[in-house]
């Protein structure tokens, strides 16, 4: 446990010998994946209390982060750089700016963003037009081109083109950047946006990898955390605990501009008989590991917010 506190930080047993591995130059270090998650937030209706946050926790039999709260999420595809997507918002160029990359790269994370929400959570941010937004997408005729999306039999591009849609970039707001400790066997460079629920579409739990989800406060979320009741990333506490300085979801976006893209990558080091890892800036995560230690992972509870389904979500 971190600083000798019990919390819900998702740790792998096999994280000491990984890292003392990557020390001792017998472990090569694995090529992150382009990743991007997002987090769909909803004004609480609570005052004081923030914007309300989307999550999902991961099956239990996940290999990556099993039984952990998340953001809906995922990779890139590599047809999510496709140039002829419709597209409203900022340019590729702005966004390649803010996000560290070529264009190419821009757009394809951005999409990613986008597609990966209406893939996990049913919400799709994109218009018949640059300044509107779908409605209501739980149809049967929705439900079978998301279903193709998710097998890949159809590219996000198609997907618009079929449905006459352009990506509305402008409800997006690049919030972090965080790229897997170099020791995990399973890596992502993962974009962190922001974004507020249009209004007229829902939630659902369309995850194949998730078992649950809910609305939650990033203050709620975090306590629950600190407690140890929550199992999570240090990416996700991250995010929470930055979202929880916003008043509204309507906050959260304008703030995004002036967050700091910087990648924060974990860094392990050996001192003595100890392995110690920490993550930069985030003083919270570091965690020193005697050579003796056995991790395990703590099990997570359920979490009990005020409106624990979104009186949407499964």
């Amino acid at each position: 446990m971190a600083n000798g506190q019990a919390n819900g930080q998702w740790y792998p047993p096999e994280w000491p010998d990984r890292i003392r591995a990557l020390a001792a130059g017998t472990l090569t270090p694995v090529t992150p994946k382009r990743a991007a998650t997002v987090m769909l937030l909803r004004d609480s209706g609570t005052t004081g209390s923030g914007p309300a946050v989307h999550m999902l926790r991961r099956r239990t039999s996940m290999a990556f982060a099993g039984g952990a709260y998340a953001y809906p999420g995922g990779g890139v595809d590599p047809r999510d750089d496709d140039r002829a997507i419709g597209w409203a918002g900022p340019t590729r160029a702005w966004w390649a700016d803010r996000l560290g990359v070529d264009e190419a790269g821009a757009q394809a994370i951005v999409c990613a963003a986008v597609r990966e929400t209406y893939e996990e959570a049913g919400v799709l941010l994109a218009g018949p037009t640059g300044d509107s937004v779908v409605g209501d997408t739980t149809g049967a005729d929705w439900e079978a081109d998301r279903a193709a999306l998710v097998d890949r039999e159809l590219s996000f591009a198609e997907f618009l083109d079929r449905r006459g849609l352009v990506l509305r970039s402008d409800l997006l707001g690049a919030w972090a950047r965080w790229i897997t400790p170099e020791f995990e066997s399973r890596r992502y460079d993962t974009w962190f946006f922001v974004a507020a629920l249009p209004e007229g579409q829902r939630t659902r739990n369309a995850s194949t990898e998730a078992d649950r989800t809910v609305w939650i406060t990033p203050a709620e979320a975090t306590a629950g955390y600190d407690r140890g009741e929550l199992l999570m990333m240090p990416p996700t506490v991250a995010t929470l605990r930055g979202l929880a300085a916003c008043g509204t979801a309507a906050e959260a976006l304008a703030s995004a501009p002036g967050r700091d893209m910087t990648p924060v990558l974990a860094r392990a080091r050996l001192s003595g008989d100890e392995v110690v890892l920490s993550w930069p800036g985030h003083d919270e995560f570091t965690k020193h590991v005697p050579s003796t230690h056995t991790a395990s992972a703590p099990t997570p509870s359920e979490p009990t917010p005020s409106d624990p389904t979104g009186g949407a979500s499964a």
